[in-house]
């Protein structure tokens, strides 16, 4: 008799474990993902809306932070949300708040910025979203071989991170094909009444 109740225990588990893969969403985990050089490129369809999703990303072992000693990698994703176009940073560490907080990159040897970033509540993950912003940021990864980024926090100390950008063109491509970063176009100024020639 216990023979039978453990081998029907048996079944019954591996019918409910076969169920819960079968249930599995993937749009919620990464079984979806394409290389591109060293990126990682995801691509689904959102079964709410039923537009299709995309991010691209690459993760480099080549972070530090002043207060950790050994800082674990950090990750670089391009994606669209909102229909707009975001450059996300997430590290497993602290990295600061938008308070007290300032993202700089430079794109191989040429010439460094600060960005007009955003620290998210969890103090470890940092976007790039002003659309002008993200334009500039992803002109300059498409034509570059490596990218630094450091932050300098007043409550997180400095944090940094070095990512290899191989196979960036398609990564680019693929991320934003729904949500393309081009700058806004500049206003024209209306001309006044004291700009017009005098007749």
């Amino acid at each position: 008799m216990s023979g039978r109740v453990l081998r029907l225990c048996l079944a019954i588990a591996s019918a409910l474990s076969l169920t819960a893969c079968a249930a599995r969403d993937p749009l919620v985990s990464s079984s979806n993902v394409a290389p591109a050089g060293i990126w990682r490129i995801e691509r689904q369809v959102d079964r709410v809306t039923g537009a299709p999703l995309a991010s691209a990303f690459l993760t480099s072992r080549s972070s530090a932070n002043s207060a950790v000693a050994f800082a674990p990698p950090a990750t670089l994703q391009l994606l669209c949300f909102k229909a707009q176009p975001l450059v996300r940073l997430a590290f497993q560490f602290r990295v600061g708040s938008n308070r007290n907080s300032t993202l700089g990159y430079r794109f191989d040897d040429k010439p460094g910025r600060e960005a007009d970033a955003r620290f998210l509540q969890d103090f470890r993950t940092v976007v790039i979203e002003d659309k002008a912003e993200v334009a500039r940021f992803v002109g300059e990864l498409a034509a570059s071989n490596a990218l630094y980024v450091r932050i300098r926090s007043l409550n997180a100390g400095r944090s940094s991170a070095e990512f290899r950008l191989d196979g960036a063109p398609a990564a680019i491509e693929a991320a934003f094909a729904g949500c393309p970063p081009t700058p806004e176009p500049a206003r024209r100024r209306r001309a006044s009444v004291m700009d017009r020639p005098a007749t």
